[in-house]
């Protein structure tokens, strides 16, 4: 499904935005389908109010089977008489949508992945939105004018079979002292695989401006030859071809609740990881504008974060007072403690573009 795109690298996915844009229809702006300013102005129960009467909210990559948006926009129609409708697609191709369609807009909130919250702020596609639970949500999490805010978080993590690994890797340590082999995924394309380089990189030293560490980390396993190119893909897993494989932890632990948690064990490495999150961005243009906003509003709100990690992804708010079986899908917070946020995406960009030639020339180069 098109969700899948978001794996791939910000700076490839930028160039689809902009072929799309240049086919787009020309730059007339129709005024009255851009944001009122004096909107920013309303209260929550005026936004609440005029959302009903909107009526409808259309979403662009928020479909059903990610993160449990079912359980979101279920409760929205509920709790507010509110319909909806999602057309999945990349976040790349979110931002161009709201760009060529400005002025037929169509679509009123997206989910874009961090990287693209500035993006879509540069392209000049997004309304300003700050929730009420604005002081709970982390600086890096969110922009400061509210264009963009996290909705939930992942962090690269660890899924072992342990019928094949016994012993199941807790650490960048324990990975390196194994005898088995580590799925990466593709790092020359998709963003998962880039960033668990990044998450080695923190561990050992490295950042966003200095992947050194990361690649280096690989590069030995991969003389090793413990680098295996299979697919991480659920069938390939549960066929016992992934001895242990690097993704998100909302993925990992959505695997291993499928295939069994008895033997799937999901872990976050000790001396640190990489974490990252998909914010929500409302169209400037968007033909349900306060529904838009309400909508951002539900995300945000315990139900709305509870919704989120009913789908293993990890609420940004942490205050969020999780029911014991949805506690129980995700991983305890004290193994986050060495997780960090990017702190410079521009930075991040630069160096992502360089991975894929030093992950060929140091890594691929010693695979058979």
């Amino acid at each position: 499904m098109k969700k899948g795109l978001r794996k791939q690298s910000a700076v490839g996915l930028i160039l689809t935005l902009l072929v799309v844009m240049l086919a787009a229809c020309g730059g007339n702006n129709n005024k009255n389908n851009e944001a009122d300013p004096a909107a920013a102005e309303l209260s929550l129960t005026d936004i609440e109010a005029k959302a009903k009467e909107e009526g409808s909210v259309v979403s662009v990559g928020m479909p059903d089977s990610w993160a449990n948006w079912v359980g979101t926009w279920a409760d929205i129609q509920k709790n507010y008489g509110i319909s909806h409708t999602d057309t999945d697609m990349s976040s790349a191709e979110e931002i161009a949508k709201f760009e060529a369609e400005k002025d037929k807009p169509t679509s009123d909130i997206g989910d874009v992945g961090i990287a693209f919250g500035p993006v879509a702020i540069e392209k000049g596609v997004t309304q300003p939105y700050k929730t009420s639970y604005w002081d709970e949500i982390p600086a890096w999490a969110k922009d400061a004018d509210g264009h963009w805010v996290i909705g939930y978080q992942g962090t690269i993590a660890f899924l072992t079979n342990t019928k094949l690994v016994p012993n199941a890797p807790k650490s960048w340590e324990d990975l390196k002292n194994g005898d088995y082999k580590i799925v990466v995924g593709d790092v020359t394309k998709a963003a998962q695989a880039q960033m668990a380089v990044l998450a080695a990189a923190i561990a050992f030293g490295g950042d966003e401006t200095n992947i050194e560490p990361g690649i280096a980390f690989f590069e030995e396993l991969a003389k090793q030859g413990r680098i295996s190119n299979v697919e991480a893909s659920v069938a390939n897993i549960e066929k016992g071809e992934v001895d242990v494989t690097l993704l998100w932890d909302f993925n990992a632990l959505n695997y291993s609740d499928q295939l069994g948690k008895e033997q799937y064990a999901v872990a976050v490495p000790k001396e640190g990881s990489v974490v990252s999150g998909y914010a929500t961005i409302i169209n400037k243009y968007a033909p349900h504008p306060n529904a838009a906003k309400l909508t951002r509003e539900y995300i945000l709100s315990d139900a709305g974060q509870i919704n989120l990690a009913r789908g293993y992804a990890r609420p940004i708010r942490d205050s969020v007072k999780l029911p014991d079986d949805v506690a129980a899908k995700l991983l305890p917070l004290e193994e986050y403690a060495n997780a960090k946020p990017v702190g410079d995406y521009k930075a991040w960009d630069e160096t992502a573009k360089t991975i894929p030639q030093l992950w060929q020339e140091r890594v691929l180069v010693h695979l058979s």
